[in-house]
């Protein structure tokens, strides 16, 4: 998994899983879906992030190891 912010254009991508992207789905006008073939979501693209989520604090727990 990986996470990603893009500063200048405010975009957060969150890749679930490193698989290729058969479809692209707009869940609303700000948030985009990436799915695999199976229709598992393998991204998820979130626009206007710093409005949206707190970007500049980031926590992970549960790391596998």
């Amino acid at each position: 998994m990986k996470v990603s912010y893009f500063d200048d254009t405010d975009t957060l991508y969150i890749e679930l899983k490193d698989d290729e992207v058969s479809e692209t789905k707009d869940l609303d006008e700000n948030t985009i879906l990436d799915l695999d073939a199976h229709g598992n979501i393998v991204g998820i693209t979130m626009e206007h992030a710093s409005t949206r989520t707190d970007v500049s604090s980031l926590q992970l727990s549960g790391i596998a190891a």
